[in-house]
């Protein structure tokens, strides 16, 4: 395991606690999160560390806003990622997304499935799907994060998953 892998689990695990106790992810816990990747990155591999942090920042950034610009991420989640890339530089950024998803995949099933809310939750799809047809792919006010009454899923913890799984496999 390397500093940057440790620096990542760190900055993850605490987001997580965060986002599990409180249901937000602090915006100084990210934004100082990054600065450290990115700093740590500058002193710990030479001139083409930070550069690696920097586009590692950037796609995490990247990778999941698409699903916040449509109400189905809360901004937390898609800072954390990009604090992540800092540590871990845009190639690693890819496999955190991929178990990232998968993980979150998994969970939200659990969720609604312990809470009762699958049968709504696969209806809810259906008919962002029929929404997306006719209207194109844009936020349909009654299904996103705010608007929803379904329970919630701190994302901070299958970001986690991700991360442990995508250090892991390396």
């Amino acid at each position: 395991m390397t500093a940057f892998d440790a620096g990542a689990i760190v900055l993850a695990a605490g987001a997580t606690v965060t986002d599990v106790t409180t249901a937000r992810i602090p915006n100084t816990l990210t934004i100082l999160g990054a600065v450290a990747g990115v700093l740590a990155h500058a002193l710990l591999s030479g001139g083409t560390g930070p550069w690696l942090s920097l586009a590692g920042l950037g796609a995490g950034l990247l990778v999941f806003f698409p699903i916040f610009a449509l109400g189905g991420l809360g901004g937390g989640d898609v800072k954390l990622m990009a604090a992540l890339g800092a540590w871990l530089g845009w190639p690693a950024v890819l496999s955190l997304a991929l178990f990232t998803a998968l993980s979150g995949g998994v969970l939200a099933v659990v969720v609604a499935l312990s809470h009762g809310y699958l049968r709504q939750a696969l209806g809810n799809l259906r008919a962002l799907a029929r929404f997306w047809m006719i209207a194109g792919v844009r936020p349909e006010p009654s299904l996103t994060l705010e608007a929803g009454r379904g329970p919630r899923l701190p994302y901070a913890l299958p970001i986690f998953a991700g991360l442990i799984v995508t250090l892991w496999q390396r």
